[in-house]
Parts: structure tokens; C-alpha cells; sequence
């Protein structure tokens, strides 16, 4: 509808909008219902969706160029390259905006939707808005292609970055059922606190006290063994009275191993270690570093793929794909850990996989002279005084050889 110099747009809601909107979603078994909204209400699930979308955008992400021989050289003139490397628009950094991606992945079956801004013939910002404008249809034939609405109106899908999770759903929709019942723990344990402690156990009397008779004895045994100063001392009762001690039961005394178990469920739905949402009861010196490498591999790489697909597939015209690609540098993680880097530059500078240079570039050093050439500083010609052809240096004494009587030469023998 045209009013003026503005067309007005009508939103179509999907089934999910309408849902949240409401304030529901499908009811779980517990009897709780989970929406993106309240499953981040769980520190496992927020925990798990900081962990993944933080660490995707604190990778830098760039524009590279390939090669005829497949090398790729990272590439500054690429309009694509401040917008995801920067800015990604006026009021949005690029951070921000890819761990927002990530966080709507995590948690949305529509996934992240973003609109890239053309402007002669090249991108000039990135728009994410807030789920439910950017609409995404996909043909009934089930082949997968989308059509995509914003604010209902029909927009090109080569102008939308589009990140989806696996089995198109999202971690939050498949594993509805754990965190229903990781809500209702939360909400049993905050109920326990306030309604008051347990009782360690009760007094029961053979015959009827009265309420007068009540009072007299909750007054003598309070003058009796009330106050720190009279504990640990032993109760005496009196007609026929007794003391039961009231023990928790099997459910009370599992229900931490249970809470336990319940964020073990949610870190498996969201493919991360349960040590990096803080579950360390079997966390170790060693295995740490073990699942630190696991989910960079596992878990981290292919969300890291899935966002290099479809950036190039909005941002590079698609004769220039070819050409151009998007990167993230995974070999920021090797860089926390100053010790294993210095040791896994070592051994590929050693064996000729690595020059000098490039190391150094690795780490955001300057080159110095000499370190284009692959020698193993250990060994051969790099050593001091060797020659290149592995005799004496031009210049360098030459070492005497050793001389052996007979019988040394015999023993050596």
C-alpha cells in the first residue's frame, strides 16, 4: 500500500512469530514451555550459545584472493573486506554482528538473516533486524531454495546472508525436552531455598499435649539446648517422648547429580565440551587442552564454514567467486597458547614447511634479511661454520680429524 512517497509493507508471521509472540511454544513433557527467550534463562544454554558465537566473531574474518596456483592472499581493495573485517554498518560492528548471526542459528529454526545493501554494483552494509522481518519460504518441492521477504517484500537471495543450523532446526528445538527439565530443577532448587530449610527431624509424643502442653516443651528444650554456647550437647525427653530424625530421600539426595547430568544433556545438544560451560568435575590438565582442540575441530569449524558460505554468497558478485573468498583465521586460537605455538612453529620451520618470515608473519612480526630460505636451523648448512654443501665454511678452520692407535681402533671396531 502506497501512502504518499511510502509503501508500506504488511508482515506475514510464521507459526514460530505468532507462538513467541504469544509468549508459548510447543509445551515439553515437564510441563514447561521453551522458547528462545526462556531456554537462554539456563546458564548451560547461554553458556553453550556465548561459547559458540563469541568465538566465531572474535576470529578475524577476511577477504581473500585466490591464485592460480590456490594460494589465497588476504586482499584489502575487496569492498566485502571492511565490512566484515570492521563495520559492518554505521551502528553495528562486524563483531557484533556475526556473534548475533550465530546466537539467532543457536536458538531460531529460521536461523540468522541478514541483508547486504548493493549499491553500484558493490556492498556497502550489512543490515541484521530483529527476527520475523526477513521472512525465508522454501519451495514445497523440498529442493531447498528459499525466497526470501523483508517486511513482506520479495528480495533477492543473493542480497541475504542466511546461517542455518543442522537438521534445520536449532539446537534450542531439539533439545526442547533438556532444557524443559533443566528449567524445572531451577525452579524446584529456588523453591527449596525459599520456602524455608528441611528439618533435621521431628519430636513425637505417645499421647495428646495440647497446645499449651506444646509450648512448655518447645520453651524447656529451647532453655535447655538452645544457642551454640548448649550445642552438642545430650537431649533428655520426658513422657514417653522421642526424637526421629527425618532423611532426605533418593531423589533429594541425586538431585545435584541430576543437575549435573542435565547439563551434560545440553552441552551434547550443542556439540561442546561440558568442561567449557563449567562442568569440571572430570575436567583434567590434560584432557582440557584435548577438548579445547576437540571443539575448535568439531564444533567450532564447521559453524566457522557454514558463515564463509554464506557471506561469499551475498557479498561477492557471483563472476568474482572464482576469484574472491572469505576467511576466518582459525590460527588466532593456537596464539592463546604462547608455548604450543613457539613449538609447532619450531618443528615446521625445522622441517622445511616454513620459512622464517612466514612464522614471523604468523605472529604479526616484521620480516628480517635471510629468513626467506627453508633450512632447518638445527642441522645441515644452518649450522654455524657449514658450508652449503655441507663442508667447512669459506673462512673457517677446518676441524683436525681424530687419530687412533691400533688397539683404540680395534676396540672401536
Amino acid at each position: 500500500m502506497r501512502i504518499g512517497n511510502f509503501i508500506l509493507f504488511e508482515k506475514k508471521q510464521t507459526d514460530a512469530d505468532i507462538l513467541e509472540m504469544l509468549g508459548g511454544g510447543v509445551p515439553t513433557s515437564s510441563g514447561v514451555t521453551v522458547t528462545p527467550s526462556s531456554a537462554l534463562c539456563v546458564p548451560a544454554v547461554a553458556a553453550a550459545v556465548r561459547t559458540i558465537s563469541e568465538a566465531c566473531a572474535s576470529l578475524d574474518c577476511r577477504v581473500v584472493e585466490i591464485g592460480d596456483d590456490g594460494t589465497e592472499t588476504v586482499t584489502r581493495l575487496h569492498p566485502a573486506n571492511a565490512l566484515v573485517a570492521d563495520e559492518a554498518n554505521d551502528w553495528t560492528s562486524s563483531f557484533e554482528l556475526i556473534r548475533q548471526m550465530v546466537v539467532d542459528a543457536l536458538t531460531r529454526d529460521q536461523g540468522g538473516l541478514a541483508w547486504v545493501n548493493w549499491l553500484r554494483n558493490e556492498p556497502v552494509e550489512i543490515v541484521r533486524y530483529r527476527p520475523g522481518i526477513i521472512g525465508a519460504e522454501y519451495d514445497p518441492d523440498g529442493s531447498g531454495r528459499a525466497t526470501y521477504r523483508i517486511n513482506g517484500s520479495p528480495t533477492p537471495a543473493d542480497q541475504i546472508i542466511h546461517v542455518r543450523s543442522t537438521f534445520e532446526k536449532s539446537p534450542v528445538s531439539l533439545c526442547r525436552e533438556a532444557i524443559g527439565a533443566a528449567l524445572v530443577m531451577e525452579q524446584h532448587a529456588a523453591k527449596l531455598f525459599v520456602n524455608g530449610a528441611r528439618p533435621s527431624g521431628q519430636i513425637v509424643s505417645p499421647k495428646s499435649l495440647g497446645d499449651e502442653g506444646v509450648k512448655k516443651m518447645i520453651k524447656g528444650f529451647m532453655a535447655a539446648y538452645g544457642g551454640s554456647s548448649k550445642s552438642g550437647g545430650t537431649p533428655i525427653f520426658w513422657d514417653g517422648t522421642e526424637f526421629k530424625a527425618i532423611s532426605m530421600s533418593s531423589v533429594d539426595a541425586q538431585f545435584q547429580q541430576l543437575r549435573i547430568f542435565q547439563l551434560q544433556e545440553i552441552a551434547r545438544a550443542f556439540n561442546v565440551p561440558a568442561i567449557l560451560i563449567g562442568e569440571l568435575s572430570r575436567a583434567t590438565w590434560s584432557n582440557s587442552a584435548e577438548m579445547q582442540r576437540l571443539f575448535l575441530m568439531l564444533c567450532l569449524e564447521p559453524w566457522l564454514q557454514a558463515l564463509e558460505s554464506a557471506f561469499r554468497r551475498a557479498l561477492i558478485a557471483k563472476g568474482d567467486r572464482k576469484r574472491f573468498a572469505i576467511r576466518f583465521e582459525r590460527d588466532d586460537f593456537s596464539k592463546v597458547d604462547l608455548s604450543v605455538l613457539a613449538t609447532a612453529l619450531n618443528s615446521l620451520i625445522a622441517s622445511r614447511v616454513l620459512n622464517p618470515n612466514t612464522a614471523r608473519d604468523w605472529l604479526g612480526l616484521p620480516p628480517y634479511e635471510g629468513g626467506e630460505d627453508y633450512a632447518n636451523p638445527n642441522t645441515g648448512a644452518s649450522q654455524p661454520g657449514i658450508g652449503h654443501n655441507g663442508g667447512p665454511a669459506l673462512g673457517s678452520d677446518p676441524q683436525p680429524s681424530p687419530k687412533f692407535d691400533e688397539e683404540e681402533r680395534d676396540d672401536a671396531r
